[in-house]
């Protein structure tokens, strides 16, 4: 397997620039600061970026958990991939992620400097150090996942291959828990305040009657009991309330949504009908 280290200070973009630099020289697959990306899709691995402290981030980034480096190498192994470049901060540090997952010594090793000029460095700097922003070099929709009730924001990009065909390259950009300025929680009554109000403006609910929301470690779990209005049908009205509720929440808190469980109480004359 042919293996490129790719490395720089911290907060000096290479997560940003290895996409373009991936296509530039037909790597396929990327280890960044604990993942395994394979051509933008996330295989294996736990991110740094969502541990509390930098210290965890950095035990993370070099695999010094025996399972989590133990799934990634073999994710390695089971995907075929001929080419993989590995990031770090230093020579060394990509050196000792190597070395961990049991890959052999990078052929050649990049620096930041390389590919990026002074002012895009600079640039790079200022943004980690104000907002405290970091690039994962995957697609939004597959960072949400790990990434369940954190911001996020897709960076798109755009780039040629050699025959001069445009190719899109799509990252995200996401606040760790030790960049933020105190602790972040969005509280169950947030989630069901946002469930009732999406029902009120629906002409086909009567009323919620009740939500209970469960945060799992990558995703969240809503259940509503409500009651449709009368003549209504009542299997349509509950699966496009879920479509609503998956949209609004989905929008409102970047929750990764699991599941939304729907129960419909419709009242008539002669008992209580749970559909």
């Amino acid at each position: 397997m042919r293996i490129v280290g790719f490395s720089g200070k911290s907060g000096t973009g290479k997560s940003f620039a290895s996409a373009e630099l991936c296509g530039r020289l037909g790597i396929e697959a990327v280890i960044d600061d604990g993942l395994f990306i394979v051509k933008g899709n996330i295989v294996a691995g736990t991110s740094a970026k969502k541990q509390p402290t930098r210290l965890g981030a950095v035990k993370t980034a070099i695999f010094t958990d025996d399972a989590h480096r133990d799934e990634v190498a073999a994710a390695i192994a089971a995907s075929g991939v001929s080419s993989l470049m590995v990031i770090g901060t230093s020579d060394r540090m990509v050196d000792e992620i190597c070395s961990r997952l049991g890959l052999g010594q990078p052929e050649e090793h990049i620096h930041i400097e390389d590919v990026s000029s002074p002012e895009q460095i600079k640039k790079a700097v200022r943004l980690r150090s104000s907002a405290g922003t970091h690039i994962i070099p995957a697609p939004t929709m597959q960072v949400k996942k790990q990434f369940s009730g954190y911001f996020l924001d897709p960076r798109k990009g755009f780039r040629k291959d050699e025959q001069g065909k445009g190719l899109s390259s799509e990252k995200t950009l996401v606040r760790p828990t030790y960049s933020y300025m105190g602790d972040f929680e969005i509280s169950d009554k947030v989630i069901s305040d946002i469930v009732s109000y999406t029902a009120k403006n629906d002409d086909a609910i009567s009323d919620v009657i009740w939500v209970a929301s469960n945060n799992e470690e990558d995703g969240l779990y809503i259940r509503i009991i409500l009651r449709c209005r009368y003549g209504r049908p009542v299997k349509e009205s509950a699966r496009a309330l879920q479509e609503k509720v998956w949209q609004a929440v989905s929008q409102m808190t970047a929750f990764n949504i699991l599941g939304i469980e729907v129960e419909v109480r419709e009242f008539n004359m002669k008992n209580e009908k749970t559909v």
